[in-house]
């Protein structure tokens, strides 16, 4: 009913940049908030950064300043530009998104592996 694909992951060396990108498609009325999430190894998975339908953001503290998210709400997509990456960034990354179909559901995409080398 609801799929999230994601895009942008790869081998970088520390201090280099990714932007990963995700696209929701399917039957659904419309898309309330989207964040990406990441799940280390032996790690729980952790929220990294949010975005509201509105556009107000929220952020792990550790990524302020180095990473941004935005969305394109028309074409329901959501992007995270990463910058001055750190070794510690290195995780899988998992899009999500809370969509309203016949009722709020929460998905989530299948993710897309972000390896940063020292």
């Amino acid at each position: 009913q609801v799929q999230l694909v994601e895009s942008g992951g790869g081998l970088v060396q520390a201090g280099g940049s990714l932007r990963l990108s995700c696209a929701a498609s399917g039957n659904f009325l419309r898309i309330d908030d989207m964040a990406w999430y990441r799940e280390a190894p032996g790690k729980q998975r952790e929220l990294v950064a949010l975005v509201t339908r509105g556009g107000s953001t929220n952020y792990l503290e550790s990524v302020k300043g180095r990473f941004t998210i935005s969305r394109d709400t028309g074409k329901n997509m959501v992007y995270l530009q990463m910058s001055s990456l750190k070794p510690e960034d290195t995780a899988v990354y998992y899009c999500y998104a809370l969509v309203f179909t016949t009722y709020l559901g929460s998905y989530w995409g299948q993710g897309t592996q972000v390896t940063v080398s020292s």
